[in-house]
């Protein structure tokens, strides 16, 4: 009887539903209110973030016109956060999406060719891993300009050697299983197979590996932008005030405190949903 009751109870600890933590639920709040400031930065900015009032210049925060003060020039710094969130969120967005098509292309490409086509692509994530890929940046951007397609496209080649390798292991452990073989068999198109079956059961992981790559993103731009070869003005981004406002530390530090911790913010609540997503999707922690 106490045996059964041990059972029982086992049982209902197994199918009690694990509670979500509080930092992922603040996480996700402050991710809505990102992509929410980026899509409404037009109508919620208090000035546009070019707009010159030099009489206040190195206005401290509270100051009765600029809520987080102004910079250099007299532009207001919120203002100019509220656009940088923006461009900063365009730019780690789009890249996160180019990298992950590009690298699950490329390991598709792997698995259905393999052969010398599948060395040739393991060599590209090999070099791609072993290359820093900031001082190829710094190359590219200081050879071929700074415009932000461009530099958009770059950010696109940063770890799609991840998910090139990721797609490939799961792809050929996909066709191991005997359900993709059977659907060929069945005279379904290569592309059909991995788009239609493999990349749904694939999708999980590699949800999780953009979630992770998403912050390194944002901050290799604030990077390269604080160097001074990411977004150009008069556009601007977090790293490109920081970049500024490094200038400023001593006598004006909400210049460059206000979009670092923004950075830091961001980044941090990426990075805790995505362990959180991690450890939900991935069957082998629960």
């Amino acid at each position: 009887m106490e045996k059964v009751n041990q059972s029982v109870v086992a049982k209902s600890k197994k199918t009690k539903p694990r509670r979500t933590p509080v930092s992922v639920i603040v996480s996700l709040l402050w991710i809505g209110i990102v992509v929410l400031i980026a899509v409404l930065a037009n109508q919620i900015a208090p000035y546009q973030y070019t707009a010159l009032d030099l009489p206040n210049r190195l206005a401290p925060p509270f100051h009765p016109k600029h809520l987080l003060g102004t910079d250099e020039l007299g532009r207001d710094v919120l203002s100019r956060l509220i656009f940088s969130v923006r461009i900063s969120v365009l730019v780690a967005l789009g890249a996160t999406v180019i990298s992950a098509c590009l690298g699950t292309a490329m390991g598709f490409a792997a698995t259905h060719f393999r052969g010398r086509v599948e060395q040739f692509i393991l060599m590209l994530a090999d070099f791609q891993a072993a290359m820093p890929f900031l001082i190829l940046s710094l190359s590219v951007l200081a050879f071929f300009g700074n415009a932000l397609p461009l530099f958009i496209g770059l950010m696109g080649l940063y770890g799609w050697e991840r998910y090139a390798r990721i797609a490939r292991g799961l792809a050929i452990s996909a066709s191991a299983q005997g359900y993709a073989g059977a659907v060929r068999q069945l005279g379904a198109r290569p592309s059909r197979v991995y788009l239609r079956h493999i990349l749904p059961n694939i999708s999980s992981t590699l949800i999780v590996s953009m979630t992770l790559t998403f912050p390194e993103i944002i901050l290799m731009e604030s990077s390269l932008s604080f160097l001074g070869l990411g977004v150009q003005p008069p556009m601007t981004s977090l790293g490109n005030m920081v970049g500024y406002g490094r200038e400023y530390m001593t006598r004006a530090p909400w210049i460059m405190f206000a979009p670092a911790a923004l950075i830091v913010i961001t980044t941090l609540s990426i990075s805790l949903l995505g362990d959180w997503l991690r450890d939900r999707l991935d069957t082998g922690l629960q």
